[in-house]
Formats: C-alpha cells, structure tokens, sequence
C-alpha cells in the first residue's frame, strides 16, 4: 500500500535511509521539512512495515526527486515503479522531474529511462569520488 508518510512512519524511514546515507537522520529533519507544503514523502507498506519511500519537492511545476529507496529483500517487485507512478499521478500537468543518480548505479539508471528520464548533465565527482548524472523527465498532458 502506498500512502503519504505520517510522523510515526519517521523511524522506519530513518532507518532505511541509513543504506542511503550514513548520517540520514542528521541529514533530513523530517518533523520540519514535513510542515513544508512543498516537501513529500511517501512510504510503500507491506506487512505494517515500511519496506520502501520516495522524497520529493515540487515548486511550481518542477519536482526533484530526493531519494528513492526499497529495502534489499523487497527489490524486483515494481515497489519503487509504483512509488514513482504514485508521485507522477499527482502531479500537474507539464511538470519537470529531475534526479541525480549515481552513474554507476546501472538499476536506478535502468528504472528512471523506463519512466521516461533522460541524462541532461554528468556532475563531476558529485558522491564523493563518483560522478553523478542529473536526469529529467518532461511530462506531456498526460
């Protein structure tokens, strides 16, 4: 089930955004950034666990995608499809999406060209050591 994430969903997320980032919780103070109207974060449940989120902002008709995560054990059953669908279904017609992803991350990379993103700009030794490619996706009427 996919749903708008609620304050006591907060702890779960934490958790699996550590895969993410080492220090997500310092990272993201999700009770703040929450109260934001342009800030979103959806959770995939299954079993009353969360076992995947999406993070977004939307300003106007431009999205950017945060992070996206589905837990190791919950890959490979269109959870992460779903969550993207969920945030495209919402949004206003003619809206921009826009990521960075890691250049060697194949399946992200895989997932986002199935949805319609395309690499626009490679951010040089963005994660560190590894470059990074800022990928949009430009939605028609749909």
């Amino acid at each position: 089930m996919i749903r708008k994430a609620k304050k006591e969903d907060f702890e779960q997320i934490y958790k699996l955004g550590e895969n993410l980032h080492e220090n997500y919780r310092q990272k993201y103070n999700l009770d703040e950034l929450i109260k934001e109207e342009y800030f979103h974060v959806v959770v995939y449940e299954q079993d009353e666990q969360i076992v995947g989120f999406l993070i977004y902002t939307t300003v106007d008709n431009s999205t950017d995608i945060v992070d996206i995560y589905v837990e190791k054990k919950y890959r490979c059953q269109k959870i992460a499809s779903n969550l993207l669908d969920q945030m495209i279904s919402v949004s206003k017609p003619n809206t921009i999406f826009l990521l960075e992803v890691a250049v060697d991350n194949i399946n992200a990379i895989k997932l986002y060209e199935k949805f319609g993103f395309k690499v626009i700009h490679t951010r040089k030794k963005y994660y560190g050591q590894k470059d990074a490619y800022v990928m949009e996706r430009k939605m028609k009427d749909e």
